[in-house]
């Protein structure tokens, strides 16, 4: 217009500045793109696992490694946070299938314990008891150790222990053996008859 005076170039120059730096603080979008609104409630929150999926997970792996009894499944369960009913239902259902037989594995406590360890059936009874397995179950069990077998095992223990103890006095011998295997659920009279007789084969 007339009486205007044209905008010189330093003046275009700046404006053109100030307008390319208000784009590039603009951010760029995708063509498409919609802003999603935050999540919220229970879609923000990790889903709470299945507490019967947790509780075949633990019976699983403990069966994995070694036999256990119903009790302490249970037990590894319930440290967990199992609900009582829901640990009850898988265990009801790997009973079923054979995954847990406490008969099976008290017989097989009883075997392994007293061929091993030499334990009499008083200590077998205490270990099967720790291991929750039921008065009726664990009898059962015991059945396969008599009187006999018990004395053979004690027998084996004082001869593999009696040489570590040869240059003590003969009393210090017996009062070690003989605890030794009342340790072990022997009863005193027949422990102490066992380990003089081990030790008169010395002489």
């Amino acid at each position: 217009m007339a009486g205007e005076e044209p905008a010189s170039p330093g003046d275009r120059t700046g404006r053109t500045t100030d307008r390319g730096a208000r784009r590039a603080r603009r951010p760029r979008r995708a063509p498409g793109w919609v802003q999603e609104p935050p999540e919220t409630g229970a879609a923000a929150v990790d889903a709470e696992p299945d507490p019967e999926q947790v509780a075949r997970t633990i019976a699983l792996r403990l069966l994995t490694s070694s036999p256990r009894s119903r009790h302490q499944l249970a037990e590894a369960m319930a440290r967990k946070g199992v609900p009582e009913d829901v640990a009850e239902r898988v265990l009801d259902r790997y009973q079923e299938v054979g995954l847990v037989d406490d008969a099976e594995y008290a017989a097989m406590l009883v075997r392994t314990r007293h061929t091993e360890r030499g334990l009499a059936r008083r200590a077998l009874a205490q270990e099967l008891a720790r291991r929750g397995i039921d008065r009726e179950v664990a009898e059962r069990a015991l059945e396969e150790i008599d009187r006999d077998d018990e004395d053979a095992a004690a027998r084996d223990l004082v001869r593999r222990r009696a040489p570590s103890s040869a240059h003590l006095p003969h009393e210090v011998r017996v009062r070690r053996l003989v605890g030794m295997l009342a340790r072990k659920g022997h009863a005193p009279g027949a422990a102490y008859r066992i380990v003089t007789e081990i030790l008169g084969e010395e002489e």
